[in-house]
């Protein structure tokens, strides 16, 4: 797979929509892209742990955590499975933990920032839905494509010989 620039992406593709500049990289994988699969919840990750628990085959787990930063949605334990499920990566409109671990995971990991506490797990949530955040609305399938300028999406797969 040829390397993801999301700058180039855009001159190539100007229909791609680009979310607004409020993510922060904290992955071990600068740049990563997939299909999207969407959790939609608020202060509660059960659905985001039941998510990375099964084959991720690539995908990019994009999480409307309604942009919360009282509590961390998302953290080692949970990378450390998306990783090893084959998981792309995780966008999280909302807040990670133990970012340590998280650089050194072969995942790709954004959010808006970190925070120590973790959430509930009250069985809350909703999975595959249409998400909006960041002036964007994600609908499962759509192609996500992020690296350290940012955050696009298309309707279907790019071509990445941009």
């Amino acid at each position: 797979m040829s390397a993801i620039v999301t700058p180039d992406i855009c001159d190539a593709h100007p229909e791609v929509r680009v979310l607004d500049p409020i993510f922060v990289n904290f992955g071990g994988r600068e740049a990563f892209c997939g299909p999207v699969r969407t959790v939609k919840c608020f202060e509660d990750n059960s659905r985001v742990k039941e998510a990375v628990a099964e084959p991720g085959e690539g995908a990019v787990l994009v999480v409307d955590a309604g942009g919360s930063q009282r509590c961390a949605l998302f953290g080692d334990m949970l990378a450390e499975q998306a990783a090893n499920n084959g998981w792309a990566g995780v966008v999280m409109y909302g807040c990670v933990r133990d970012v340590d671990v998280l650089a050194e995971t072969e995942l790709g990991v954004q959010a808006l920032g970190s925070h120590p506490r973790r959430s509930e797990k009250r069985g809350e949530g909703s999975r595959d839905i249409a998400v909006t955040f960041a002036g964007v609305t994600l609908h499962p399938g759509q192609w996500l494509y992020a690296d350290n300028n940012g955050i696009v999406v298309a309707e279907e797969r790019l071509p990445l010989d941009v």
